[in-house]
């Protein structure tokens, strides 16, 4: 450690680490805030005595982490906070970095292990592949397998790092497979969906939100009316509604977008929603993962359209256990689909989850998630929202068509044609 470390310690103790740090108002220890003052002042610490002629041209860091492994005998995952506050060049103002992190190893030695190898891969990326982010994010994960760990989230600031660089280093985590959802808001922040998720009822709204249109804000606005009369009055402050975008199908085919991704997100952003971007490809996988964050039921808004596509065979082909086994991890006794209705393609009738056809193959499993209350019709909607679809307004939009505007929020058509996203470049197409 000679010439490269200065300091190390540890207080184990939650006496002598409120003695060193303070206390939080929160009263927890493994939390973001303990992690920043944790940091915040060792690093302070180092600069203050080490500012001597011989370190003028050292670049200082400081790494920490607050974390809760499994104790001995126990058998359950790890979770908790790394991070690296560092320059990037001598005398230059500090970077942070904070990281959080589960650990899926069941001994508590083995997260401990994993825990220390990330933290030398962190410290490592920080100094050498900082300037890339695909690298960064690649390199955090050296001699790892997210068998053993998972990187939950990624916050930083500094001159190093802008807002837009931790919401695009955010969007790589997904992309690469190290994280599994994100969850970012109107003022650009990124939080862990383990976090958001705690004690919370969801409603989520999966869609492509390209771009968000009035059907889409209907769907939410009406779900949630319909949860409202669902729920008892007293949990309704535990509500949390989320717009879903899935990174999956443009992972497969190996094309993803991340300044198409932010654009979608900052228009549902401007909207009023928290966004809510994973990496599960179907209902059911995305059901497994939120059963992981939340303990409360869960509840989907899905069109009458999506109902078909959940009931289809060909949509379980890839599943191990087939569409039986699939279709069970996503109607848990936790979960219900709040089924929004459409018009019948030819016959221009109302389809709902009463009518809807869904095939003679499963029709008595579909009956009997019916008559339990897992498929529940939203009762209120706008029917003259049933013939807007995201990608016919983006092809309007790329043609220079009219009357895409009126299937959009006003807002949403401001933000299309003053920043000429969706390949609106009419005015000078028109020239």
């Amino acid at each position: 450690a000679a010439g490269t470390i200065a300091k190390s310690m540890s207080a184990y103790d939650m006496a002598m680490s409120d003695a060193i740090y303070g206390k939080e108002n929160s009263g927890r220890y493994v939390c973001e805030s303990r992690l920043r003052k944790m940091l915040s002042k060792e690093l302070g610490l180092l600069e203050k005595r080490l500012k001597t002629e011989n370190y003028k041209n050292t670049k200082f860091f400081a790494f920490a982490d607050t974390v809760a492994t499994s104790g001995h005998g126990q058998k359950k995952s790890g979770s908790g906070w790394i991070g690296l506050r560092f320059q990037t060049s001598p005398g230059e103002a500090p970077t942070e970095v904070r990281l959080h992190v589960q650990m899926h190893d069941y001994q508590h030695h083995l997260q401990q292990e994993a825990l220390g190898i990330i933290g030398v891969n962190l410290i490592f990326a920080c100094f050498y592949y900082f300037d890339s982010r695909e690298k960064f994010i690649n390199h955090l994960m050296d001699d790892l397998s997210g068998d053993r760990i998972e990187i939950n989230m990624i916050n930083g600031e500094g001159p190093g790092i802008d807002e837009e660089d931790s919401r695009l280093l955010n969007l790589e985590l997904i992309k690469q497979g190290l994280s599994q959802g994100m969850i970012f808001d109107k003022n650009g922040d990124v939080y862990s969906p383990r976090d958001v998720f705690y004690k919370k009822i969801p409603l989520v709204l999966r869609g492509s939100f390209r771009p968000p249109t009035h059907v889409n804000l209907d769907m939410i606005e009406n779900g949630l009316k319909q949860l409202k009369k669902i729920v008892p009055k007293e949990k309704h402050k535990n509500f949390l509604v989320l717009p879903e975008i899935s990174m999956a199908k443009l992972l497969e085919r190996g094309k993803v977008d991340n300044q198409d991704f932010l654009t979608r997100v900052d228009l549902l952003c401007a909207l009023g929603h928290k966004v809510f971007v994973t990496n599960k490809k179907d209902y059911f996988d995305l059901n497994m993962y939120l059963m992981s964050l939340t303990t409360e039921d869960i509840y989907f808004v899905a069109g009458v359209y999506n109902l078909q596509h959940i009931f289809k065979a060909s949509t379980y082909k890839n599943h191990p256990q087939g569409i039986v086994s699939g279709i069970g991890e996503l109607f848990s006794r936790r979960t219900k689909i709040l089924v929004y209705p459409g018009l019948h393609e030819k016959k221009k009738t109302l389809m709902t989850a009463q009518n809807v056809d869904i095939g003679r193959r499963l029709k008595v499993l579909y009956q009997y998630l019916l008559s339990v209350g897992q498929l529940i019709d939203i009762e209120d909607y706008n029917e003259k929202y049933f013939t807007i679809w995201s990608r016919e307004v983006v092809s309007m939009i790329e043609n220079c068509e009219d009357g895409w505007e009126k299937m959009v929020p006003k807002l949403v058509e401001k933000r299309v044609k003053e920043k000429s996203l969706f390949g609106h470049f009419c005015e000078f197409k028109n020239k």
